[in-house]
């Protein structure tokens, strides 16, 4: 933008706030504006500022250059908010980039109609999308009625997991994807606080092997305690040990 071309811009601005333009302005506006052209986006801009109300209501609206840049950048980004490169097959890196400009440069500026919309992936889905779909008793365009729905396909809808977060926890109830809970709560674990290690009873469903008999569990429960009652004994042993007694060898001798 010359000082010709900001003076004229100055007049329009002029037009909303009334401003005095002047000589030394002009050169100062297309010193700052060295590099935007005084085209329809640049008044553009202008329109968008005096349409925009102050935050303060007393304010009055003064534009100044950056006003300008910023705005007009606005207008001819959102221009290209659906644009896709249309490349040519073989092209080199000097073509692409030359015809990728001057696309961009087409649509920004309003040459070229705006994309009015973005572009459809391609590609059927997947086998294993599809047989998720079949095992929910989809098929084609027509859904299954909950009569013919199979039993198995009532299995299939709960949370896919592998290992024992897989399935609920028999023992403490934790949800599907949940660790077990220790028992006892606070204020910051309301729910019990996660355990390290799954539960036995939900490592055994997990892996299909039958639950536990109540005899099992009783002598899985002695188990227990006696390994505990032994790492009691030798704790209370290892204290119990005496204090080493000093022998005078020299008293002795004497």
């Amino acid at each position: 933008m010359n000082p010709n071309e900001a003076a004229k811009l100055l007049g329009y601005c002029s037009a909303f706030d009334n401003r005095k333009p002047s000589q030394a302005a002009a050169v100062a506006w297309s010193s700052a504006l060295d590099d935007v052209p005084l085209d329809a986006d640049a008044k553009a801009a202008v329109d968008a500022y005096y349409k925009t109300p102050p935050k303060d209501p007393e304010a009055k609206l003064w534009i100044m250059p950056h006003h300008v840049r910023t705005l007009r950048s606005k207008i001819r980004s959102t221009r290209l908010e659906n644009f896709q490169y249309e490349p040519i097959e073989g092209e080199s890196t000097a073509e692409y980039l030359a015809r990728y400009r001057g696309q961009v440069q087409a649509i920004a500026s309003g040459r070229v109609p705006v994309p009015t919309g973005r572009l459809a992936l391609e590609g059927g889905p997947s086998r294993q999308f599809m047989a998720e779909l079949e095992d929910r008793g989809w098929q084609g365009n027509r859904y299954v009625d909950d009569e013919e729905r199979p039993v198995e396909a009532e299995l299939i809808d709960t949370v896919r997991r592998s290992g024992p977060l897989g399935i609920v926890c028999p023992t403490c109830q934790a949800a599907i994807g949940r660790p077990c809970k220790a028992p006892g709560t606070s204020e910051k674990q309301p729910l019990g606080k996660p355990r390290a290690k799954p539960h036995t009873a939900r490592l055994r469903a997990a892996s299909g092997r039958a639950d536990q008999t109540p005899e099992q569990r009783a002598a899985e429960e002695q188990r227990i305690r006696e390994m505990s009652a032994r790492h009691l004994a030798r704790q209370e042993a290892d204290e119990d040990i005496p204090d080493a007694e000093i022998v005078d060898t020299e008293g002795d001798a004497a």
